[in-house]
């Protein structure tokens, strides 16, 4: 009959001793810990029996919290005995031991440049790549997180340490690892790739290559599914997508091949705009509005490919389904569009002048005047205008708060800028613009951004100024337009002459 049970691992004395007498010293409070030897005195050897090894990486790894112990434990060069820890053959008996092995490796380089530094001189990247090795990120999912956060605070000790991790795991391990859908994972990847390329110009380059970007994808295929949110993946999107030109390349990384030039259909929209791509819009959305008191520096190239989106995205959005959803609705079409809409507001008002002044110069207002006049009229003003047969058939907003997201980015738009005030009008938007002044139930704050947006155009613009003097003409109510903002002008659907409708 065969011995089924799991052979005894056994630990060499010099990695063994070292760690149970260094654990009983700070279990009975020894104030100074003392450079450890194998042959230590009799007392020593006594107190070692009144520890098992798990129980002194366990105290040692809760003692590493905090840094003046880590620097202690430096000091005695704990961290090359702890790794030879390591390197004994993984099974499943010695599981647990491996999984306590690095998590104090991992709190030791939490900070500790002394740590860091000795883990790389004794090929500390070279045991986390053979424990990579032995396992599946799939079924092993604790060792995989684990091997992760010690990669992850080893590398911002310095460029050195971000060299070895990412020419060891790169591309090979870290694309392998982001195709395991777990969200933590995923996440302490991303912690990782952050740590890498931080600084390092020459990795993030590389990570902003084709197979980089791949695993980038990967990782928001997986963040994707889940409501969590995480810093790592925010600030790393940051670096990749808004600073540089990698938007675009991204995001048909996450795309059906050849789909961002189709998008002339509802059903081709239903292939190519994907939950995925409405995650990566969002989280960029959310990066920009974090940092609402920042300034923005954000690259042309980005700018632009936001607005090509836009005009892919405006051709195939279904306008003809009401949705009383705030963003994110659940149609990812929707969502794209949505978050387009926000994050050019945030462009307008908070970045480089030159890169506003791209955006306007490519079409931008014509854009969204064109959005705001297909759209019906606001409630308000449709009981006003019911014989007007051209308030038949419009579109119809796709999400709530879609009208006043338009209206916020004309309104950001007209700040200051006097070309684009005189533009509104020479296109015939100035009633357009005072009828969105009003309250609406299908997009909450409507009247607070259509006055920010009436005061933009109106400041120090005679020629806007004196088309509003005429439009107030043959109403009682009329001053209060731009005074008090009680009421908003329409056009009387028999007479054709401008009127002020009450917000009554």
């Amino acid at each position: 009959m065969q011995n089924s049970m799991s052979p005894i691992l056994i630990i060499p004395d010099h990695i063994l001793k070292p760690i149970l007498v260094t654990a009983e010293c700070i279990r009975l409070n020894q104030a100074i810990l003392e450079p450890v030897s194998v042959t230590a005195n009799c007392r020593k050897r006594k107190l070692v029996q009144a520890l098992e090894i798990h129980q002194a990486l366990e105290l040692l790894t809760e003692t590493c919290k905090s840094p003046i112990c880590r620097h202690d434990l430096a000091g005695i060069k704990i961290l090359p005995i702890v790794i030879n820890l390591t390197r004994y053959p993984i099974s499943s008996s010695s599981r647990n031991l491996l999984h306590l092995s690095l998590k104090l490796l991992i709190n030791l380089c939490n900070g500790e440049i002394v740590n860091q530094n000795c883990f790389l001189e004794e090929d500390g990247v070279d045991v986390v790549a053979r424990v990579f090795d032995s396992v599946s990120f799939e079924t092993d999912m604790e060792t995989t997180v684990y091997g992760l956060q010690l990669l992850g605070n080893l590398c911002p000790a310095g460029e050195e340490h971000q060299a070895a991790v990412w020419c060891r795991f790169f591309p090979v391990v870290f694309r392998d690892i982001s195709r395991v859908r777990v969200r933590e994972i995923a996440d302490v990847l991303c912690m990782v790739l952050y740590a890498c390329c931080d600084g390092s110009n020459a990795i993030m380059g590389q990570l902003c290559g084709t197979q980089g970007l791949q695993i980038v994808a990967e990782i928001l295929r997986t963040a994707s599914t889940d409501k969590g949110e995480d810093e790592f993946l925010v600030e790393l999107l940051a670096k990749v997508c808004l600073g540089g030109s990698h938007f675009w390349p991204l995001l048909s990384e996450l795309s059906i091949p050849g789909a961002l030039e189709k998008t002339d259909s509802l059903s081709a929209a239903e292939k190519t705009f994907t939950p995925v791509n409405s995650y990566l819009l969002k989280t960029l959305y959310e990066c920009l509005f974090k940092k609402r008191h920042e300034t923005l520096l954000l690259s042309k190239d980005f700018a632009v490919s936001i607005l090509g989106l836009l005009k892919r995205v405006v051709r195939v959005v279904d306008f003809l389904s009401r949705d009383e959803s705030h963003l994110p609705t659940d149609s990812p079409t929707v969502n794209v569009l949505g978050y387009i809409i926000n994050i050019i507001m945030i462009i307008c008002i908070r970045s480089e002048d030159a890169v506003v002044d791209l955006l306007l110069s490519s079409g931008l207002v014509n854009i969204f005047l064109g959005l705001l006049r297909e759209l019906e009229q606001p409630e308000i003003i449709k009981k006003s205008n019911r014989r007007d047969p051209t308030c038949e058939g419009r579109k119809v907003c796709p999400n709530k708060g879609f009208r006043r997201d338009i209206v916020g980015v004309i309104g950001n738009c007209l700040h200051e800028r006097k070309h684009v005030q005189d533009e509104i009008r020479h296109k015939n938007g100035i009633l357009l613009l005072l009828q969105q002044n009003v309250e609406d139930t299908e997009n909450p704050g409507l009247r607070s951004f259509g006055n920010v947006a009436v005061n933009n155009l109106l400041y120090k613009n005679r020629e806007n100024q004196q088309v509003v003097e005429i439009l107030r003409k043959g109403t009682a109510f009329v001053p209060a337009l731009v005074e008090h903002r009680k009421g908003v002008v329409a056009v009387n659907s028999l007479t054709g002459r401008p009127t002020l409708v009450s917000h009554r």
